[in-house]
């Protein structure tokens, strides 16, 4: 991240940012978002009250398992490409131009999938709070998120092991 030292706006050419195609997600859920590839834009900004990240989903890729938050605030806007929203709804193709709201609170799981055959790219933001908790309704995970600090347990509250 640029320090910005000199109270100038900072600019960067956004997909000079290095991918991350990490998880936090322990196994064997970090599977789920093989092929998403993140170029984390507020980090390399040094913006903290909330997250932009340009992805790109390559084919068959996920965004995320799917997923609802307590506390935060998501939206996302495709740049390129067709993407398939999946939600309690069922599933929506989104293609160049839409974007789809994921107000907090409302439990109803969504994530993003690219079941097309070439890459996809998107704008994802939400805010970041400090405390909150994320649910994923189809597998057995549970996010507490304590103090901006992820943790990971099994929906009855006992730990993944380290394997």
């Amino acid at each position: 991240m640029t320090k910005n030292k000199d109270n100038k706006i900072l600019l960067t050419d956004t997909l000079s940012i290095a991918p991350d195609s990490s998880s936090l997600y322990p196994k064997p859920f970090d599977r789920i978002v093989r092929g998403r590839h993140r170029h984390r834009v507020s980090n390399a900004l040094g913006l903290t009250k909330f997250g932009v990240n340009v992805v790109c989903l390559e084919s068959g890729a996920f965004s995320s398992a799917r997923h609802w938050h307590t506390k935060q605030d998501e939206f996302i806007y495709v740049l390129s490409g067709t993407l398939t929203l999946i939600s309690d709804e069922g599933h929506t193709e989104m293609t160049e131009g839409m974007s789809a709201g994921f107000p907090a609170g409302l439990p109803n799981g969504h994530q993003v999938a690219n079941f097309s055959n070439s890459d996809a790219w998107y704008i994802e933001i939400g805010d970041r709070p400090k405390n909150e908790v994320v649910t994923y309704p189809d597998i057995d995970m549970l996010n507490t998120v304590v103090n901006g600090k992820p943790v990971f347990t099994h929906k009855d509250g006992g730990s993944f092991s380290k394997k």
